[in-house]
């Protein structure tokens, strides 16, 4: 399927491991991806926006992976069907009905799901770890020696990921390398860990032709930054500098905890040397790059303004809470004078802008290059500096509108059809709580404030709801104190109607729901864990979630999105 702006599309955005299935183990999968794409075919949605599939460490975020290149084995479908080295027997003993069912009620439960993948990979292992196929799978992929030399490692240490304050010899891939070098069942986890990579890219090339023939684009994405603890960062220390930790400066809009509010977001990721990756001509960058664009037809960049410029912090994200009560001065004490500050530069000059923006648009060129007929597109989110959106157009690479951002003069919505056609617009990111849950959050501030007779947030809060109500085209004297069907089908004909090429809706948002995949800033057991209703195959067979597809059925014809 070519892709070009002058055909818009409408598309679902669900994480994999929210999907669910009749036979999945407890966190969705290569065969929920697979079903979902057939439902996204059959109701018109011609995209489908995933969330990072790399290996997760012990947060479970996709964004902060063990691992840029290794794909994350609870993403592998592991019943005997999908996996041909699992004998059915062995699978049953392994995970009889009874372990099954607990493991799929509710939220993911990360340990037991990881658990019981492993076991069960270990299962195939045992019968197909000999396969020739894998010898050629590693000539292919060098980058597996370091992934599995760590991932082995990992065990070695108890799953304790700080490879900081592991044994000295474990530290740095030569020494390990050494000191493990005659121990049999080590070497044998390390092939295991190669065996898991080949069944995980099998099995994604085989949804990326499955994608293909049900005529559904794959959108995949890159996070910006990489795990501290990784893979990447322990066997490539050159290419990083870890004396600072990268994250986000503070935004007015996104207080979610006092720290977050003071200082911004410490995600803890270290700074990438860029004149080392220039002197190793980026093939760090250009592997990830193109490893992606095996599986995806394009893939988001998250946090694009990290190529800009990067905001960072002089401490680790574990110390940030000595930091939260602090004065500037108070901070630099503890810091030998250092405080959070953009690299290379802050936007403070014309220079320093010019300086950035040149960075940003060289780093950007290359990862188009190495992206080859795979498309880019830029998450452009947060504190945007004035150049970032004139350079992305220049680079021919497509930023997000989220309605309620983008303002005009007066503070109303900005008309969905002055989005530029190179733009993906949707309500709400992974990272927003959706349409039905920012609407009554803005009743809940309305109320709250009328209660406590604060006249001038009350007016605020009202004229909130009335500009929402007005861009759906509504009447800003009629307010629905619900989430109305009438409400959610306006607002989301003006994101189809709006000039932008992709028009892109999380699933919650399709069936007005108010579950939220994650919340930025604070570490939260719930974060990443939220699953869907229903299997991904009895969507339709609801009479309320049917409704609510057959409405954006309709709308993605109207609003002429069905290529």
């Amino acid at each position: 399927m070519k892709l070009s702006p002058d055909h818009k599309l409408a598309g679902i955005l669900c994480p994999v491991f929210a999907l669910r299935t009749a036979t999945d183990l407890g966190t969705g999968d290569t065969a929920a991806v697979k079903e979902l794409i057939q439902w996204c075919a059959q109701h018109g949605f011609r995209l489908l926006q995933l969330l990072p599939i790399n290996e997760t460490g012990p947060d479970n975020s996709p964004y902060n992976a063990i691992s840029a290149l290794a794909l994350d084995p609870t993403t592998i479908a592991t019943t005997p069907a999908e996996l041909a080295d699992l004998l059915p027997a062995v699978f049953d003993r392994i995970a009889p009905q009874e372990v099954r069912k607990a493991v799929r009620t509710g939220p993911v439960r990360y340990r037991q799901v990881k658990a019981l993948k492993r076991e069960l990979l270990w299962a195939a292992f045992q019968r197909g770890g000999q396969r020739p196929e894998l010898t050629s799978f590693a000539k292919a992929n060098p980058w597996l020696a370091n992934y599995t030399l760590y991932r082995a490692l990992l065990d070695e240490n108890n799953g304790r990921d700080d490879w900081e304050s592991w044994p000295i010899e474990h530290q740095a891939p030569a020494t390990a390398e050494q000191a493990l070098a005659t121990n049999t069942e080590f070497q044998q986890r390390r092939q295991f860990y190669a065996y898991v990579q080949w069944v995980a890219h099998e099995q994604w090339r085989e949804v990326r032709r499955f994608a293909d023939q049900h005529g559904v684009v794959l959108m995949g994405d890159i996070p910006f930054g990489v795990s501290r603890t990784s893979a990447d960062v322990w066997g490539h220390r050159e290419l990083f500098d870890l004396t600072w930790s990268g994250g986000a400066p503070p935004e007015p809009a996104f207080r979610p905890d006092p720290f977050t509010a003071k200082w911004g977001q410490n995600w803890g990721i270290p700074l990438y040397r860029w004149p080392e990756q220039r002197r190793h001509k980026f093939a760090w960058w250009k592997k990830r790059v193109r490893q992606t664009s095996d599986i995806f037809h394009l893939f988001r960049i998250d946090h694009v303004l990290g190529f800009y410029r990067l905001y960072a912090f002089p401490w680790r994200p574990r110390d940030s809470q000595l930091f939260t009560d602090l004065t500037e001065g108070e901070a630099q004490q503890r810091t030998q004078g250092r405080l959070p500050r953009f690299f290379p530069f802050a936007d403070d000059t014309k220079a320093h802008q010019q300086a950035n923006c040149q960075q940003g648009e060289d780093l950007l060129e290359m990862i188009r290059t190495a992206a080859g007929t795979t498309m880019v597109v830029a998450e452009d989110l947060g504190v945007v500096p004035e150049y970032v959106r004139p350079s992305l157009e220049k680079l021919g690479i497509p930023g997000f509108k989220i309605p309620y951002w983008e303002r005009n003069a007066d503070y109303t919505f900005l008309a969905g059809a002055k989005y530029p056609r190179l733009s993906i617009v949707t309500p709400a990111t992974h990272d927003h709580e959706p349409l039905a849950a920012h609407w009554r959050e803005l009743w809940q501030a309305h109320e709250d404030a009328r209660t406590k007779q604060d006249h001038h947030n009350a007016h605020i809060t009202w004229l909130e709801l009335q500009r929402f109500v007005m861009w759906a085209g509504g009447d800003p004297e009629n307010i629905p104190r619900e989430f109305t069907p009438a409400l959610h089908e306006s607002f989301c004909r003006q994101v189809l109607q709006s000039n932008a090429w992709l028009a892109i809706f999380m699933i919650t948002d399709v069936f007005a729901q108010e579950a939220r995949f994650n919340v930025p800033g604070p570490i939260a057991e719930s974060n990443w864990t939220t699953r869907l209703d229903k299997p991904v195959a009895e969507l339709d067979q609801d009479p309320q979630l049917c409704q609510k597809t057959q409405i954006f059925e309709r709308l993605i014809t109207e609003t002429q999105r069905r290529q």
